[in-house]
């Protein structure tokens, strides 16, 4: 039913493409005001901006790197001033497997997939909560991880490390926070048509050979993402904290048979 998230604000970082965009979208067809964050992509970042003013609601446009938590502090301030205060937070933007064996990885590849993928959402977790704190108002924090979170992949260590740490963070803010009204739980994808699996978008051979090892035989789109992202933020998921919402087409099962 349209309006679930109606009079809410929500900031969603990594909004330009892919799973952010269509969550904002989400977010908007269901009645929230969208904080947008981008990385480098400043055009598709006004471009989801169009899209959330589009169905009626108030969206801004912010540059963040993750990374830096003064940036964190500085773009939770501007989203109060501008959109008021946020209660819900999507920690989206991420970086995707190096493909790197660990033998054969540097520092930095180490480096920048834990400080973006693990560090930069605990930074912005933490700016949530504090700026949540004495508001008498459901929280909702959502963070977008992976099946890789649990399902480990050669070539993805620094990936894997980042995002079962971020599922363990989501798991340990439950603890933490239940009891003051805010939720905190991720949402586990498998393969989505993201800027991420550019090839497969692209390449239909590619799609078709990747496609044939998930059992419902297709990638996920992003707005089937960002569906799940509404449901955890509205009051059909008042009973749910901690949890993992895996959306793969049980690509996670398949892969635990070693086929």
């Amino acid at each position: 039913m349209p309006g679930r998230l109606r009079d809410r604000v929500a900031l969603v970082t990594g909004a330009d493409s892919g799973i952010g965009e269509a969550t904002a979208i989400r977010f908007a067809e269901e009645g929230a005001d969208v904080a947008i964050t981008y990385h480098t992509d400043e055009e598709g970042a006004h471009e989801s901006r169009e899209a959330v003013v589009k169905h009626g609601q108030r969206a801004l446009v912010a540059s963040l790197d993750q990374r830096n938590p003064e940036e964190v502090r500085e773009v939770f301030r501007h989203v109060q001033d501008e959109l008021g205060v946020p209660t819900i937070l999507v920690n989206n933007a991420g970086i995707d497997l190096s493909g790197v064996p660990v033998k054969d990885m540097e520092d930095d590849t180490w480096d920048n997939a834990i400080r973006t993928n693990l560090y930069g959402p605990f930074y912005c977790c933490r700016e949530f909560l504090r700026t949540l704190d004495g508001v008498d108002a459901r929280g909702d924090i959502i963070n977008i991880t992976s099946i890789h979170d649990e399902v480990p992949l050669a070539g993805a260590a620094a990936y894997g490390a980042s995002k079962g740490g971020l599922r363990n963070l989501t798991r340990t803010l439950a603890l933490e926070v239940a009891e003051e009204n805010i939720h905190a739980n991720n949402i586990a994808p498998g393969m989505v048509l993201t800027p991420f699996n550019k090839e497969a978008k692209e390449d239909p051979e590619v799609r078709e050979e990747k496609e044939a090892n998930i059992p419902v035989k297709r990638a996920a789109q992003p707005h089937e993402i960002a569906s799940a992202a509404v449901f955890l933020a509205s009051s059909d998921a008042d009973y749910v904290h901690g949890e993992t919402l895996t959306v793969d087409g049980a690509l996670r099962h398949y892969q635990a048979q070693g086929a």
